[in-house]
């Protein structure tokens, strides 16, 4: 695989660089310092004798100069100005630039529409054929081509048009986003078919990275929040003591194949693709908030069971002592936990455990599998195809194609079932 530095040592190290052909989005938060990661790509790309396209939408010509201060051939450096005729709105004040400023370099190339989103392809194409192969992107704003061109779906679509270009161009392209400034649904379509994603946040005035999507990447502590500092033009990563994974893909895979629940149910459940929940279960995205909030309510599971570590067996392998299987939380509701003993492929079993006086209006599994459930303790009614009937100690009953209308718990204690899933 052909590498590329981000110009920053600490993070090179953590991401393993940056691929050939891929797409870094950073999501970012205001105070994150994000220019000094870009500056850093910028700087390292020249030196390596790399031609960098920067597009900005956010800064105008002026202060492009003042704040990159480019000293290694800022010849190979072109920006393309989408904020004097953008959010400059042809003002007086940035137009005057193009009157007065004589040859300078990095290059400055106006676009006198960037609304037009035909004409700034055209203009970044044209950049690009008049240059080797390899020339680096940085676009400066996502948000603010957004804002200019009205909506997320005409910025999507560019970013459709540009992301599969980058592995024939040979190069890499930097995308800043303002994360609180775009919709849950565009910023997981964007990590759908983008290659890295990256998050920038401040919490108690320290600064933190971490990975949200790096595609490729054997490693997984980059998903794991990791400290930055600002030393003058430098950025030094704090590494985190590396501890086992938590494999949260994995454990939300298991969840929905308990439920019987394709990949394509769960999609449409939390309204993305199922190319998404397959990434997010193979752990090769890392889920937003939203997102994973939205997950654990479509499973029907609490969220913290989502990130427990792995249970440790007592005494032997072929041992489960019931209160390890009573820390094990499958799911609950309003009157019931159900707890896992066992799951795989063919054969699942769980505890149940319905409340004093508790009336279940459903089933308390949604699993597609012939069941087998046996009072451990207790009585309780239930209903199947209409017919009620009452379970003391020691009954079974046997479902295959059809489920409970209800449970009820009569009595004052608690009513404790096995339930053998095949």
């Amino acid at each position: 695989m052909d590498k590329i530095s981000t110009g920053i040592r600490d993070l090179d190290s953590l991401i393993d660089s940056a691929y050939i052909g891929d797409n870094v989005v950073w999501e970012t938060e205001a105070g994150t310092s994000e220019d000094i990661f870009m500056l850093n790509f910028i700087s390292r790309s020249l030196a390596e004798d790399k031609n960098v396209i920067y597009v900005s939408f956010n800064r105008s010509p002026q202060s492009i100069l003042l704040h990159m201060n480019i000293k290694d051939h800022p010849e190979r450096l072109t920006v393309l100005d989408c904020f004097t005729s953008g959010k400059g709105k042809s003002d007086r004040a940035f137009l005057k630039f193009y009157e007065t400023k004589h040859e300078t370099f990095p290059k400055i190339i106006r676009v006198n529409r960037p609304g037009d989103i035909s004409l700034f392809s055209e203009t970044v194409n044209s950049i690009q054929d008049g240059l080797p192969e390899g020339a680096r992107y940085i676009f400066d704003s996502l948000t603010g081509m957004q804002d200019l061109w009205g909506d997320e779906n005409s910025t999507y679509k560019f970013f459709t048009y540009m992301c599969p270009r980058l592995y024939d161009l040979r190069t890499v392209a930097y995308w800043i986003l303002e994360k609180e400034a775009h919709s849950q649904t565009f910023k997981a379509n964007l990590r759908h078919i983008t290659q890295v994603v990256i998050e920038l946040y401040k919490k108690k005035e320290k600064l933190f990275l971490k990975a949200l999507k790096l595609d490729g990447r054997p490693d997984r502590e980059a998903f794991k929040p990791h400290s930055y500092e600002i030393e003058g033009a430098g950025i030094r990563v704090t590494p985190v003591r590396k501890e086992p994974s938590l494999n949260v893909g994995g454990r939300i895979r298991e969840v929905r194949t308990k439920l019987g629940m394709s990949q394509k149910d769960l999609a449409d459940k939390i309204g993305l693709t199922s190319s998404f929940v397959s990434q997010l279960e193979n752990n090769q995205i890392s889920p937003s908030l939203n997102s994973f909030l939205q997950i654990s309510n479509a499973l029907g599971i609490n969220p913290t069971l989502l990130l427990q570590k792995e249970k440790r067996r007592d005494d032997a392998e072929w041992l489960l002592r019931r209160d390890m299987v009573m820390k094990d939380l499958y799911r609950s509701g309003q009157g019931y936990r159900v707890y896992s003993i066992v799951s795989g492929e063919k054969t699942s079993a769980y505890t149940t455990v319905i409340a004093p006086d508790a009336e279940l209006d459903r089933h308390f599994l949604d699993i597609k599998k012939e069941e087998l459930i046996f009072v451990v303790r207790g009585r309780i009614s239930v209903k199947v195809d209409n017919k009620e009937r009452e379970l003391r100690q020691g009954d079974s009953i046997l479902l295959k194609e059809t489920m409970p209308n209800f449970w009820r718990n009569k009595t004052e204690e608690e009513v404790e079932l096995l339930v053998l899933c095949t």
